[in-house]
């Protein structure tokens, strides 16, 4: 775990966008595709606004969120909606989009069927996440019903996600799919989710989710 602090947030954001696509275009050296996670929210928008617009191969690099409520994809609380607009635009509106969330569909009825599509192009290539300062990362939050099992080596690619503390259900990547991604890092800002973040390395991910993807990330911090 390295952790990387920057002046303000509008430097964290130039620099992590300049350093993503670095490594998507590493990773396009050695592989036909490559698969890029990122989180919904309003953390990694100036990130995203960043990252669009870089010299990439596009229509190589294949993006997902690493979780989505299960809403419609026009609610404003959407991940693939943010990302949609926020990422998927300029150069990068050439990159495939794989939805975790299918509109109208019981999210327990639709795991296999996004999974499907999921499996054939992991591990993931390059991961960024996001924490809350309860330490939850993508939908694994402390306390939720499933969730020891979705934080176990042999978990499913997803999870459906019922935190107690969020008004609707969500699909997530589980800890062992996070964790096995190539490239992973964590935005945070302030100082509430710095402390989160020194708590949670010394806890067991059951109480603080965010412990079991923190073994080779660069965590990207500013005020």
């Amino acid at each position: 775990m390295k952790i990387q602090d920057y002046p303000d947030r509008e430097m964290l954001a130039i620099d992590l966008a300049n350093r993503l696509a670095g490594e998507l275009e590493a990773a396009l050296l050695t592989h036909e595709t490559v698969t890029l996670a990122v989180p919904g929210g309003t953390t990694p928008g100036p990130v995203f606004d960043g990252l669009c617009a870089a010299d990439v191969d596009w229509h190589r690099v294949i993006v997902l969120p690493t979780d989505e409520r299960c809403v419609p994809q026009a609610d404003m609380r959407s991940n693939a909606r943010l990302i949609g607009e926020r990422l998927l635009v300029n150069r990068a509106s050439a990159a495939r989009f794989l939805p975790l969330y299918l509109d109208g569909v019981e999210p327990d009825d639709c795991l296999a069927e996004i999974e499907a599509s999921l499996v054939p192009n992991l591990p993931i290539s390059v991961l960024v996440l996001g924490m809350g300062t309860d330490m939850h990362t993508a939908s694994l939050f402390p306390g939720m019903p499933g969730l020891e099992a979705a934080l176990a080596s042999d978990a499913p690619t997803l999870a459906v996600a019922r935190p107690e503390t969020q008004p609707e259900a969500r699909i997530t990547l589980t800890a062992p799919v996070l964790d096995g991604a190539l490239s992973k890092h964590l935005i945070i800002y302030g100082e509430a989710k710095r402390a989160a973040l020194e708590r949670a390395i010394s806890m067991p991910p059951e109480e603080a989710p965010i412990a079991a993807v923190l073994d080779g990330i660069t965590i990207h911090w500013a005020e």
